[in-house]
This record gives C-alpha cells, structure tokens and sequence, in this order.
C-alpha cells in the first residue's frame, strides 16, 4: 500500500516520522515481509495486538534520535515544543512564582496538557500501563520523574481515550516507553550551556546490559541518570524587567531596598504625623520615599531593581513620591534542580511464546522555587512596636529631607518611622521539594491458541515533602530584631547592615521548617487478551481485545508536622487540608473489536465500564473509522466519550476562610448583579467571609470527543494530513466561581450563609460540579522527501490551530465568547496558531536538523489604568507579538562506538514578546513562561560511547 510504503520510506532514510508515525512502522528488515509473519505489537490507544501493517491511529511518535537532535533533555522541554501541548502554567518558570489557589502545592511539578484540557486531564502511560500522581497533590503525573535518558520513543495519542485506559484520558495520552531490551554498554553525556549564563542543563547516563534474549532466553538491564539545571533568575535577563510603565507594566509595590515612609492615619503618633500636604498642589501625600522627591537622586539610586512607583497606572495619587522594586523579576525562571533515576528491567523466556518481566523505575528529585524577599510593613503587620526607632544618622536623614521638601511644621520631629521595606537582608523565600519516586511492575505476555495475552502486577508510589529554605524567619522573633532597631530599612548600595543585626536575622531563621508533605500510592492488576474471533468479513478477520483492570488509589497529606506550633511570617502551611491515608478501589472492564467491512473501510469500537468506590459507576464508548478509496487517500475519523474522576484534594480537602476585602460587593438577594452602590436601598457593601474546601458529593467530570480528518499521498515523495476535533466537557470541577454564584443567585442561594438577621456572613466556593468548557481545532502535518547529493532530505511542517475555546458558568447558560487569542489568567492561553517546520538531511555519516518554533501572538491583559479608563500609557499596545525560533543541530556518527551531536538553540538569539500582564497574577516578568523560552541562545554537545 502506497501509505504504508511512504512511512518506511522516511524511517529507511533515517528520518523521523513524527506525526505520520499514526500509520505505524514495521521493523525496517521486514519492510518486504508478508504481513501474517510480521511481530505483531500493541500501540498506544488500543487493546489489540496486531501487525505494525494495520490500524491507523493518529499517533504522534517521537524517536530517541528525534529528541536527542533537538537538544531535548526532559519531558516537560518536549511537552514544550509539542505543538498539541496546551499553554498553560505547567512547567517550572510559569507554576515557579505567584500562582492561583488550584495550583498551590504544585511545587516543583511539570505536568503534561494536551489540548488545552489540563494536566489533571490528559492522561500520562510509562510502557502503557500508569504511574502514581505526585504526592503534594495527588492530581497529576510529574514529567520530571519520568526516567527520561532511558526512552526509547514517546508516543503521543491525539485523541480520547477514556474507553480504553479510563478515566484522566480526555485530552489524550502520553505513552513514555522505555528500551525494552539492551546488550552492551555505553555511556552519555549532555552539556546545554546557555551563551547569556545561567541556567545551564548537565546531565549524564549509564547503560549496561547482558543476554541475548533469542539465544540465552533472557535479557536484564539497568541504566542510571543524573541530571541537573542550574537556575536562571529574572534578574539574569534584560526582557525580564517590568519596569516598563510608557508599555503599560511596573510593578505594584511600594516595599524597596531603601523603605518608603508610609502615612497610615491621622490618629497614628508617627514621623509623618497628621499626614503630609504636597506644597505644589495641596494635595495628600501617603507614601513617601525620600529618593523620589524632587531634587533627590532618584528612586534608581537605591539599589538594584528600583525605580519610580507608576501612580497613574495604579491610580494612586498619593504615592506620587513613592518608589517601586521589580519583585516580579525577582523570581526564578528556571528552578535549580538535580534529579537521579534508575530503570532496571529483566526478562526471561518461560517457553518459545511465553515472556516473564520484571520492570523497577526510581527517580529521586529536588526542587527549589524561591520567592521575592519580605516586604515587611510593620505598622500594619507588627503593630507600632517595631516602628523605626526615632534616633541614628537614618533617622535624620529621613526628617531632613522630608522636612526640606514639606516643610518642618508639617512633621512631628521625635515620633517614630512607620515604613514599607523590601527586607534585601532577609534573602529571597525558598522552598525546596524533594520527590521520591517508583513503580515495581511484574508482567507476563505471550500466545495462548493464537491469542496473545498480557497481564501485569505493579505498585508505584510518589512521596514529596516541602521544607524552608533561606528567607522565612520566626514571627515572634522576626518582630523582636524589627523592633530592637538593628535592622536598617533605609540603607543604600554598599552600606551594609549591622552584625548585631544579622545575627539577630539569623537566629530567627526558620529554614529546613517542614511545610508539608504527602504521598500517592497505586497498586494495579490488569489483564488484556486479544486475537481473531474466527469471523471474517470482506476485508478480513474480526479481531478482539478484552481485559480488566483493578486499581487501588491512595493517598495521605501530613500538612504541618512541627513538633512545636511556632508560627513562620508569611509561610504557606497547610494544616487545613491534612487527609489520612484515604484511598479507593476501581474495577474496570473493557472491550474492543476491529472489524475490517471491506479492504477499505475499518470500524473499531471499544468500551470500557468502570466502578468506583464512593460515587458509582460509568460506561464510555469510543467508535473509530479509517476509509481509504484509493491508495493516495485515507478518510478516519472517531467519536468517543470521556471521564475524569474528582482528586482525593477535591473530594476531602479541609474548609478554609478568606475574608473578602474588597469594596464592590453587594447582597444579590436585594441587589441584582451584587454590585454595592450605597446610594441604592439593598445594595449596601458587603464584607463576608469566602469559604473554600473539598466536598465529598461531587460527581466525575464528563466529555465527548470528535475528530474527521484525512492523509493524503499523492506522490511517493509528498504526504499530508489534516485533522478536526472537538472535545467538550461538562460537569467540571472547580472552586465555585463568585461571579457565578451572584449571576445564578436563584440556582445557589445555600451557597449564601446567613446569620439570624438574614445578612450574609459567608459565601460557601467550595468545589462543585457546574458547566462546561468547549474547545474545537486543526491538526496539520505535511512531509516532503527527497535525494540531493547524495544524501536523503525532508521538510515536516506540524501545526496546531485553535478555532474555538469557550466556557460556561453552568450547564443551562451559552457558552462565553471565543476567548481564542485572548489573554487567560492561570490556566491555558489559547493562541491560535503553533506550527514547527523542520528541515532535516542525512548523508553518510552527518545527520543535519534546522527547525523553526512559531507561537502566535494574542490580545494583550488590559493594564488596571486602562481597565478602569483613568490612564493610557502612551506607549501601550493591546497585541502580544508573535513569537518565532530556530534549533540547528548536526550528528556525526563515523568514529567506531562513539556518536557526537552539536546543536544552537534559539539560533537568533530571540528573547520573549513581551507582556503586560498583571504580576501579581502570573509568572513572567514583562513575558510569559507558557509561550517561550526565556533562557536565550544555547549550546548543546551530546556525547555517546558504546563500550562493549
């Protein structure tokens, strides 16, 4: 068949297939062999085990030398590039900083997203069978311990599969498959060195193997890896900078290196007294910082990271004298991290068609994300005790020039300083998360009566624990050396604080306190038995697959285990949510068949009938079809339903309070649209507490998924692929939203707690399953091969568009405006355009890749002045640019047992678009980790020596 022919052309030439890898390759020495005798095998996404010659699945492959030519080191890099892959806050730059309260807890977890539809919802495989979700919150898979220098391949499903692996498969399905075998020895080394410095990527790896499996009917090997990332701060970046306010971004703090005097009221015995009156205009001036004033040498002079507070932009007249520090790129873009794994497998022929295997992967890794310093205010915080002291050099300093600029008669000479301070001294806030990994697998597989069977016991386990690093310090202790006067709040560059002082910082240090740690444990048995019926149809055997799969879930959140209660300033415990082991039990049985109705059409149905302890049951179905009239031309297309359970965090996390500060809300029993306006009878503000927690009612999630699209071959040189799809959930689980709970007041008035005299004293956001979210897109992939000087060349262009992305409140509403190409807090930015055109060649012994990465460009988050129409910086634009990036990479492989890859990386040297995000909201300063890549050009050197 010409499909089949133009496939094991490409991977003859030692070329990569990537997403024409749906039409699954043979063994490249069984390309002329009849089908019958070819291996038959198991892909991701089916049951049946079939000839590599059937079946047309849209897989995207990823071959070990496709990843090593890319410079790829870790999951979550190829989850980066995969043009399928959702933008959303799922690796270590975008989860690394500020993040909402979903993602809280997800220290030092990348996850995989597919499709936009969310880590938790796509579906993660290791050699086809699932891996226990990280132990901090029990929701997804951790790209990071997956044993990444030991693939073989990875195989990406691009559509549903609830059917056949249940539930979290509605995205799709991440098959990482590691060797399956090895004989020999080589080691390996990678260097990705970034030419700006800082976060450079090292990593090692080992491999041995012995047995000849046909000849001494066993085969066991182990490979050992250790990898580390070296961090890269904001700092270390020129686009990293939100000090751009003409653009409309400058961060919203008046904390500095160099404190701001702040006016907290006229009742408060303060340096500033009464309050301060700009002499210019008569106007109230609150915060103050003496650098600012005019004449002064300026907000810069205070030290790194500093510059003027934006009043027009924050709509903040008041502190027009203030200044501002970038805390936004204070944060880490690349956490430090070191990872060690392991993976070990031994197989042993039991009969001519029976196999045993024992399978063990490991990994251990750390993790440090790290926060601004402390901005400390201590007459909001400490109270007036820890005000600074009215005596010393600063403190004049401070009166002189304010006195010089206000007058002397508006301060109150002898009081003391009430102030914001960015507590430099104190250090940056770390958090450090260590995960201990491991799945013991022990399978047996082979043919019974011509039907082929596999069955598999395994445990894997996923145990994190957080602890503090340097920057947190002792409340009670933090207060007394605040109060004692040796910390300084208004030095400048090169003068340093006491020794008196730091001691006393030291000694209130809080660092290796345990915040938190938990532990997700699964225990699996399945079983899959799968071969020809006896009943044909015109196009041949109907085949079929049964199986089951048993499952027990656990999971256990220890929260705050310190022996003593002592509290930590600003720490982010978590006793609320502490969960005893809990766990439940999963009984599934599935189904699939292939029926070829004639030589050109093929149906595949498949279901799947799932159980669960606690909330029941459900069933999804999954049809597929492949049509091809003629050779050059193939037709497929599937409709499926899909699930997603709620996480043990969803059903028993503990009931939390937050007080709503805000000044706009308004009873929506007596004011429709709960918008406060005192002038209106009802509508008077109010001030209720949030209420937030798991509920142990909710109900899984549910979805549908589409796809038609078709491959055409017209030539033996030219192939191409067009794919349509649709996923829409309904059902979801989340936090409930406060906008809807007003604008549906008659649906959830219980969510509205009352107390005897009917005011409303809480509002209850605990989790509940309420609307639904639809997202529709293309899929394009088209190859071109060829022969020039003597070599073989291809062209790949894969691209991904979004057309549509809406949501709804609840089920009963229209779904929202496409929120495609617009700016999306938190959770996917859905652009509508991701492509990667790759060119490759191979000539003897060189191997040369050039591929270029575009990400389109979106609508911009409005700035807060140009939100509420009070100002519009003259330089703002609404449009987020493109984004665009070209890899470069050449192998040499003509010196005996050792291979060498040379590669640029960001060969342009392209920095990030940039962004107007709000900060306080988002990671990325001036730009968006979910887009790009902010560590600039980089050089890779692989090394790689067989030994034995």
């Amino acid at each position: 068949m010409k499909l089949t022919k133009i496939i094991q052309a490409l991977a003859l030439a030692g070329l990569s297939t990537q997403v024409m890898a749906q039409d699954n390759l043979p063994p490249a020495d069984a390309s002329d062999t009849d089908a019958k005798v070819v291996e038959r095998i198991r892909v991701t996404g089916s049951s049946i085990k079939r000839t590599a010659l059937e079946g047309a699945l849209p897989i995207t492959t990823f071959s070990r030398a496709d990843i090593d030519a890319a410079g790829i080191t870790s999951a979550e890099q190829l989850l980066l590039q995969l043009n399928i892959a959702g933008n959303s806050s799922d690796n270590l730059a975008s989860n690394g900083g500020i993040v909402s309260e979903e993602q809280r807890g997800n220290n030092g977890v990348s996850g995989a997203n597919l499709r936009g539809q969310g880590a938790d919802a796509t579906l993660v495989l290791l050699n086809g069978r699932r891996v226990a979700t990280h132990g901090l919150k029990g929701r997804a898979v951790d790209l990071n311990s997956i044993p990444f220098a030991a693939l073989d391949r990875v195989e990406v499903l691009r559509d549903g599969a609830s059917a056949v692996y249940g539930t979290d498969a509605i995205g799709g399905v991440i098959n990482f498959i590691t060797k399956r075998d090895y004989t020999g020895a080589e080691a390996s080394a990678f260097v990705d060195h970034t030419q700006a410095g800082g976060g450079n990527i090292y990593r090692t790896n080992l491999l041995v193997g012995t047995g000849d499996f046909n000849k001494d009917g066993w085969n066991a090997f182990a490979t050992l890896s250790l990898k580390k990332n070296e961090v890269l701060k904001g700092s270390d970046r020129d686009f990293s900078n939100t000090f751009q306010p003409e653009r409309g971004l400058s961060p919203d703090t008046r904390g500095t290196p160099f404190a701001t005097v702040f006016n907290r009221g006229a009742t408060q015995p303060n340096l500033i007294g009464t309050g301060l009156i700009d002499p210019l205009d008569g106007q109230s001036v609150i915060a103050v910082n003496i650098l600012d004033l005019p004449g002064a040498a300026g907000c810069e002079s205070g030290g790194d990271m500093m510059g003027p507070y934006d009043h027009r932009l924050w709509s903040s007249e008041s502190s027009r004298y203030a200044c501002a520090w970038d805390y936004p790129a204070a944060a880490r873009i690349q956490q430090p991290q070191e990872s060690i794994d392991f993976v070990g497998r031994a197989s042993f022929k039991l009969a001519e068609q029976h196999t045993a295997t024992i399978e063990f992967v490991a990994s251990k890794v750390d993790v440090s994300k790290a926060f601004e310093p402390y901005q400390i205010s201590p007459s909001g915080t400490f109270g007036p005790s820890t005000w600074y002291p009215s005596t010393g050099a600063s403190y004049d300093t401070i009166y002189n020039a304010l006195a010089s600029y206000f007058g002397a008669d508006q301060l109150n000479y002898g009081e003391s300083i009430a102030y914001r301070w960015r507590c430099m001294a104190c250090g940056g806030r770390e958090i450090d998360t260590t995960t201990k990994s491991y799945r013991l697998l022990a399978s047996f597989e082979g043919v019974v009566a011509d039907w082929d069977y596999n069955v598999g016991v395994s445990r894997a386990s996923s145990e994190s624990e957080s602890q503090l690093g340097g920057g947190y310090y002792y409340t009670d202790a933090l207060q007394q050396v605040l109060g004692s006067g040796d910390l300084n709040p208004f030095l400048l560059p090169g003068q340093s604080q006491s020794a008196a002082g730091l001691a006393a910082l030291q000694s209130a240090s809080a660092a290796g306190v345990t915040l938190y740690g938990g532990e997700s444990i699964m225990t699996q048995i399945d079983a899959t038995v799968s071969g020809e019926i006896g009943l044909e149809l015109p196009g041949g055997a109907i085949m079929m697959a049964v199986g089951t799969d048993l499952r027990r879930e656990e999971f256990k959140f220890n929260g705050d285990e310190r022996a003593e209660m002592r509290p930590v300033f600003l720490a982010p415990f978590d006793n609320a949510n502490v969960l005893d082991k809990v766990s439940r039990d999963i009984k599934a049985l599935f189904a699939e068949f292939y029926l070829p109705v004639t030589d050109q059409l093929e149906v595949t149905l498949a279901g799947r009938y799932d159980k669960y302890d606690g909330f029941g049951s459900t069933t999804n179905p999954k049809v597929a079809f492949s049509y091809k009239p003629m050779d050059q031309l193939m037709f497929r297309g599937a409709f499926s339903t899909g699930f997603k359970v709620p996480s043990f965090n969803q059903l028993f996390n503990g009931v939390t309070e937050s007080q709503y500060t805000g000044l706009d809300l308004a009873d929506p029993a007596t004011c429709p649209g709960g918008v406060a306006d005192e002038t209106v009878a009802g509508c008077g503000r109010i001030q209720p507490v949030e209420l937030f927690g798991g509920k142990p009612d909710l109900d899984p999630e549910e979805s549908e998924q589409k796809s038609f699209g078709f491959i055409v071959v017209p030539t033996d040189y030219l192939n191409f692929s067009l794919d349509w799809w649709e996923i829409e959930r309904t059902n979801t689980i989340r936090s409930a939203p406060r906008n809807v709970l007003i604008d549906n007041y008659d649906l959830f008035t219980g969510n509205w707690i009352r107390n005897a005299a009917g005011e409303v004293v809480a509002i209850d956001r605990r989790f509940i399953n309420s609307g639904g979210t639809l997202t529709q897109g293309i899929e394009l992939d088209v190859n071109v091969i060829g022969e020039l000087a003597g070599g073989a060349w291809k062209i790949n262009l894969n691209g991904s568009y979004i057309d549509t992305f809406k949501s709804k409140g609840i089920d009963s509403l229209p779904y929202s405006d496409n929120l495609v190409g617009e700016y999306v807090r938190y959770y996917n930015l859905p652009i509508k355009w991701k492509h990667t055109l790759n060119f490759s060649y191979v000539r003897g012994d060189w191997s040369h890749s050039l591929t270029q990465l575009y990400r389109d460009g979106y609508k911009d988050e409005l700035p807060v002045s140009v939100r509420n129409g009070s100002y519009i910086p003259s330089g703002w634009n609404p449009n987020v640019s493109s984004y665009l990036t070209y890899n470069y990479s050449v192998t040499y492989k003509g010196m005996e047992d050792l291979s060498v890859t040379f590669g640029i990386k960001n060969l342009f040297d392209r920095d990030p678009p940039f962004t107007a995000h709000q900060n306080d909201f988002a990671a990325g300063a001036a730009w968006e980790p979910r887009i790009a890549d902010p560590r600039g050009r980089a050089f890779t050197l692989l090394l790689e020596y067989k030994f034995m």
